[in-house]
Formats: structure tokens, sequence, C-alpha cells
């Protein structure tokens, strides 16, 4: 299997749902369990090989750029490609095809994720299947709600937040070949315009992952649960 030497991370997002968090700072820079989101994200990717970063930035993007500098401190070479308006996501992989496109395959990740799952399964997705242009890492949907176990008119248990297997969501982790640029659009967001014209065309793949941690830090439940696990349960290992 070829090794990673690319990851772009989606960091142009206004994060608004994480307020105050993100009055003053982008949302990858909001503390987890004492590191930033970014942080974090570097040190799960270097793990797996990637050493050359691609920033898509845009919302406060100053602090991004002090904060990460040139990589150096984390012993990662970064660049940033900037959008000077909101492209959404699928706009701002777009801006950064002269970048991207000098790697046959590369990784794109939100800005928002912090997991543990391997992502070098789905680059082995790729080349597996020359047909594929794209693959998506993908896991159950994890429910929201305590779940109650009912037998006929009596509750039996219950059962905390479970995983429905049933059904499974997008991981916001995405294997990609170069030659997948040509769908996306220089303005709007990836899961409403090039993935669906790939799936549509039968070059997307998927790589189902489970009993991986896999948190999106959308509001500030996300924000407590995320830093309670890491730090109680994963000890902090990603």
């Amino acid at each position: 299997m070829s090794p990673i030497m690319l990851a772009a991370i989606l960091a142009g997002g206004f994060g608004k749902r994480l307020r105050p968090f993100t009055e003053d700072s982008p949302k990858p820079l909001v503390q987890v369990a004492g590191e930033s989101i970014i942080d974090w994200q570097i040190k799960w990717l270097k793990k797996h090989g990637v050493r050359e970063l691609v920033i898509l930035a845009g919302y406060k993007k100053e602090k991004l750029i002090e904060h990460l500098g040139s990589g150096s401190r984390h012993g990662v070479k970064i660049t940033y490609v900037i959008e000077d308006e909101p492209l959404g996501t699928g706009g701002a992989v777009k801006n950064a095809e002269h970048v991207l496109s000098k790697e046959e395959v590369f990784l794109v990740l939100n800005g928002d994720i912090l997991t543990n799952l391997d992502p070098k399964k789905l680059v082995a997705k790729l080349e597996e299947d020359d047909s594929l242009l794209g693959v998506i890492a993908s896991i159950p949907l994890p429910s929201p709600y305590g779940i109650l176990k009912i037998e006929g008119e009596k509750i039996t248990g219950f059962v905390e937040k479970p995983v429905i297997t049933d059904y499974w969501i997008n991981a916001g982790i995405y294997a990609l070949r170069s030659d997948s640029l040509k769908y996306f659009p220089e303005k709007g967001d990836l899961e409403k315009t090039a993935f669906p014209k790939m799936a549509e065309e039968g070059v997307l793949g998927v790589v189902k992952y489970e009993n991986v941690f896999w948190r999106a830090i959308d509001t500030h439940k996300d924000l407590e649960e995320a830093s309670y696990l890491i730090t109680n349960v994963l000890k902090g290992e990603l």
C-alpha cells in the first residue's frame, strides 16, 4: 500500500454553534481536553505517515497561521490555501487544486473531526479498485438519545446513546484521486455537489469502520463529551 503523503484540512468555517469559543478564533483552534482540534488531528495524521498538510483556511485565517506556522513544531510541512470569501467545502477543495493535484492520492478531512480510525484503509480501497476516484470513511450512526427497551406496555431497560448499525453516516474523512477534482465546484458543498455526481457515476467507494473513536465537534455538548472521553477513556491517545 502506498503511503499517504498529503492531507488537506477544511478549516474555513465559522463554527457558529460553538460561540463564544469561535468569536475570535476559528473552529479548529477550539480546545478539546487541553489541545486544539487541529493539533489532535495533526498528531493523528502523523501517526499514519502524513508529513505534508494543506490548511484550507478562511474565517480567522490569521489565527490558524499564527498557531501552526510552517508546521515545524509538529514535524510536518504546512501550506495554506486561503478563500477570500466562503466557498463551501467543495469550493474550498477546488480552490486548492493547484496544490492537491500534485499528488496522485490525498486525504481531505473536516476540521472539526476527532478520531482514531486508520485512514490508510481508504487509500488501500482506492488501490484495490481502479474504477474509484474517491472513498468515504463511514461509521455506524451514533444516536444522540438514549433508547428505551419496551416489552408490551412496560419499560424493561435503557440503552444510553447506542450505535445504530442499520445506518451508516459520512465520517467527514476522504481519500481522493487527483482526477476527482474535476467534479468539485468553484463554490458549494462537496456533499451536495461533487459526491452525489461521483456516486451517480459509480466512482465513489466507501470503507466502513466499526469500534473506532469518532466525534464531530459541532456543539458545546460535543465539546464536553469529547473532552471527557479523551481524558478518561482514551487517556489522551487518539
